[in-house]
């Protein structure tokens, strides 16, 4: 039996290899003949096939590998099958690191680029390794920080390319992944950087299988476990940050191609290695090479990393159910404990905090020449037609996202369920992004029909994905990092056509109040008043779904109608949510946790205090970001993921 399975690692390896040999020779069947033309020959079609179709063929092959081999070396060093350069932040913080490099210090990418990326890794591993260091590294821990970190540096860029789009605008489709080449220079600089690095990988391959002999047994044979795992996460590190500074970000390469080599039968280290890397190179070049393809002419400008997106996802989810992994417990984002005083009473102190938190959002701003000014009920008819809307719209998003968070973490007993983190507000984003493409100007109620549809698919991926395995975490996560990762993806090759709705895409991606009208605010307000009324109502199906089907049952609730309502209201709530403040926010995520950290562990005082949480939250994003950088503004979604992400980083770390 496991030399069957054994025997399947370099049939699926050559099989891919043919398939892209295959694909590529489709691609340059008719420039090949130019190689055999006198080398003084300066005849476009080869000038082409030299110094870009056959760059970029290389340069495929070469960080294909290093990312599989990356992510390799960090599933056995972590034991943690979910781990990659992608779902680790590794290559955010890389990517970040040369936005912010190109930005405020050009001559360190003249200077030494790799420097930059690698500075940039290093500091998201280090923030994800401290929060999975409290929870012994659970694999569900690392990968919900490297989750939320990823999305924080990916807010961060965002709002850097809105601020300085003249500038950085490329940034967007480069941070995509982008193969194009234009010499040879790519390939020269970066071949040797991952021959010295593999070199590395060959040192430690030894130590990194004796880890798994546990702590006493690698102990025993005189090596350092901690040791051994900091120097292979460095090498991993190292990799993805030379991949991220050569052509931008592609990810599921470093997460598929090692599953794929475990799955398929390689249980060793050695072979794990080598395989994960052939793997990996196979994949990146037969994506490569179908984008060129099926996109002809466009093929240079489309960023493949969108598309292993696209492609890993389907892969990803189809493997998912195979995937054994273990999960230590302890779901909880933050610790809790129970409200021991009056309910009610501290209800309306939350629910008084957000009305006063409402009244200085709408009465505390900037003039028209920037200084600060509280204004009066004198300036009401300004206020209303400017602040009011806004702050209405922002209110009811927050309100909204905390409460379908709330739903969706009692409903999966999943502590990490929320719209961002599995995906739902990324449908909600894709159904819009679908409206707009094959409607002109479409009204608020269409727009929110798409978003409602998007929502509605991927929660029902979600529920039959997961369903099987009883929504295990582990499962969930995975799920909606895949799930979520196809938004990135489809803005990221809408992006690359040139599109001029591609940047309004961008700005609803980022989430933002301003524009909201009378009318739309005064939608949001009745539609989250109604939703979470309605939700509130369902307590007591919120209280007894945790106790899991049968106990459930067994006290007279129907568990799939309940369910169903259920999962409707939070599709409902995201898309009309997603709409107002975009998908990046983590209010769902947030905003039930305080509650839930503050004592309110039942199902209806849960729903109401973070609801005020969340609408707190919203709120305070939106003020500030459109009075600190007055007359610019900033996105009320990505405010709320800068402010809001450290927040969570600190209270998880705590914990």
């Amino acid at each position: 039996m496991m030399a069957e399975t054994r025997d399947k690692t370099p049939a699926i390896a050559l099989t891919l290899f043919a398939a892209a040999a295959a694909a590529a020779w489709l691609l340059l069947r008719e420039d090949l003949p130019h190689l055999l033309e006198p080398a003084a020959g300066y005849g476009a079609d080869r000038m082409v096939l030299l110094y870009s179709q056959l760059p970029r063929l290389v340069v495929s092959l070469l960080c294909g590998a290093a990312l599989a081999l990356s992510g390799a070396i960090l599933q056995r060093a972590l034991r943690n099958p979910l781990a990659s350069p992608t779902t680790l932040g590794l290559s955010a913080g890389a990517s970040l690191a040369l936005v912010l490099a190109g930005l405020v210090a050009p001559g360190l990418l003249v200077a030494g680029r790799e420097m930059v990326a690698l500075a940039g890794s290093a500091a998201t591993a280090g923030v994800v390794f401290a929060i999975g260091a409290r929870r012994n590294f659970d694999p569900v821990a690392l990968v919900l920080g490297g989750l939320i970190v990823s999305l924080y540096c990916g807010a961060l860029a965002t709002l850097l390319i809105l601020l300085n789009d003249r500038y950085l605008v490329s940034l967007f489709i480069w941070g995509s992944g982008s193969l194009a080449q234009q010499d040879w220079s790519t390939a020269v600089t970066l071949g040797p950087q991952l021959a010295v690095l593999c070199l590395g990988v060959a040192l430690i391959a030894r130590p990194l299988g004796l880890l798994e002999l546990g702590e006493a047994g690698t102990r025993s044979l005189g090596l350092s476990p901690s040791a051994v795992r900091v120097l292979a996460v460095s090498i991993a590190v190292a990799l993805a940050a030379a991949v991220a500074s050569a052509v931008g970000v592609i990810g599921f390469i470093g997460l598929a191609a090692p599953t794929v080599a475990r799955l398929a039968g390689a249980r060793r280290v050695g072979p794990q290695l080598v395989w994960s890397a052939l793997i990996g190179a196979a994949m990146l070049w037969l994506t490569d090479t179908s984008v060129q393809l099926l996109a002809a002419d466009m093929g240079a400008f489309i960023p493949t990393g969108a598309v292993t997106a696209l492609l890993g996802t389907p892969l990803l989810l189809l493997v998912l159910p195979r995937l054994k992994l273990s999960f230590a417990g302890g779901m909880a984002v933050l610790s809790a404990r129970r409200w021991r005083g009056p309910t009610m009473p501290a209800v309306a102190v939350a629910l008084g905090g957000l009305a006063l938190l409402a009244l200085a959002a709408l009465f505390i701003g900037r003039t028209p020449a920037g200084a600060w000014q509280v204004n009066g009920l004198e300036d009401w008819d300004v206020l209303a037609d400017w602040r009011l809307p806004r702050v209405g719209a922002a209110l009811a998003a927050g309100a909204m996202l905390a409460a379908a968070g709330a739903i969706l973490q009692r409903l999966t007993g999943n502590e990490m369920a929320s719209p961002e983190v599995l995906g739902i507000s990324a449908g909600a984003m894709i159904g819009m992004a679908a409206i707009l493409f094959l409607i002109t100007d479409p009204a608020y109620p269409v727009l929110m029909t798409g978003a409602a549809v998007g929502t509605a698919l991927v929660l029902g991926a979600l529920f039959i994905l997961t369903r099987r395995s009883g929504f295990l975490p582990e499962r969930l996560v995975l799920a909606g990092i895949a799930l979520g990762a196809m938004l990135d993806a489809f803005i990221g090759a809408l992006a690359a056509t040139g599109d001029p709705r591609s940047l309004v895409l961008l700005r609803w991606m980022s989430g933002t109040t301003y524009g909201t009208g009378t009318a739309s605010a005064l939608v949001s307000l009745v539609l989250a008043g109604g939703l979470v009324g309605l939700t509130v109502a369902l307590a007591r199906w919120l209280d007894l779904l945790p106790l899991g089907a049968s106990g459930a049952r067994g006290l007279g609730l129907s568990v799939p109608r309940a369910r169903g309502v259920l999962l409707v209201l939070a599709g409902l709530m995201t898309a009309a949510a997603t709409i107002i403040v975009g998908p990046l926010s983590f209010v769902g995520l947030m905003a039930p946790q305080i509650a839930r950290a503050a004592g309110f562990v039942r199902g209806g005082p849960q729903i109401l205090v973070g609801a005020a949480a969340g609408g707190g939250l919203m709120l305070t994003a939106d003020w500030l970001g459109r009075t600190l950088l007055y007359p610019y503004e900033m996105p009320a979604g990505i405010v709320s993921a800068l402010v809001g992400t450290p927040l969570l980083l600190a209270l998880m770390r705590r914990t």
